[in-house]
């Protein structure tokens, strides 16, 4: 025994369907096809590009938590505020270097900059150039081995160290004025988690 199909019923006035012409059936399918490739092709262009610069951002990250001494590059915004290294506008051959471990964490940072530069950066540590003391290397044997900072027995060397409460983080800071116009400055930033 066979089961009848259900048949499709005629328009409500009774009439047979219009056939449909030939540009409004290229018209829709073209409309159709507009559509399987927007719902399709959008969402997989974005996760392509998506996958690319995942990839791309690991490479970077890897790169930058692999690395065994000074990078060359400015910290982070947030390394800056949390480390609070205030490095100044303009500033020249600017490094870096993070360490981390349970009980403290360091940013070590170096930088040219000109004697207006050297001002706002002590400025925005809350001291002045009266609080440099001459002479003082106040970067400890460690931290100049863990960056490779020598500072010479010479004239022109200046140092202090800033000392905050917890958990405001403590710099040392060494600055070579042997060329008073573009001073260098070599800061450790420690602070305890």
């Amino acid at each position: 025994m066979t089961a009848s199909l259900p048949h499709q019923g005629s328009w409500p006035d009774g009439q047979e369907r219009p056939v449909e012409d030939r540009r409004h059936m290229i018209r829709r399918r073209a409309l159709t096809l507009l559509i399987i490739v927007l719902l399709i092709g959008i969402p997989a262009g974005y996760l392509v590009i998506s996958a690319n610069q995942s990839r791309d951002s690991g490479k970077d990250k890897e790169a930058k938590y692999s690395a065994t001494g000074l990078t060359a590059g400015w910290p982070s915004k947030l390394q800056r505020r949390i480390y609070q290294v205030p490095i100044p506008h303009p500033a020249w051959h600017v490094a870096y270097y993070e360490t981390n471990n349970w009980k403290t964490s360091r940013l070590y940072a170096q930088f040219e900059t000109n004697a207006a530069g050297l001002d706002a950066y002590l400025t925005g540590l809350g001291v002045t150039r009266k609080d440099l003391k001459e002479g003082a290397v106040t970067i400890g044997a460690r931290d100049r081995k863990v960056t490779g900072w020598k500072f010479p027995e010479e004239d022109g060397w200046y140092g202090l160290v800033h000392r905050q409460k917890n958990p405001a983080p403590t710099h040392d800071v060494v600055v070579d004025l042997s060329n008073p116009a573009y001073p260098w400055v070599y800061v450790v930033s420690r602070t305890v988690p």
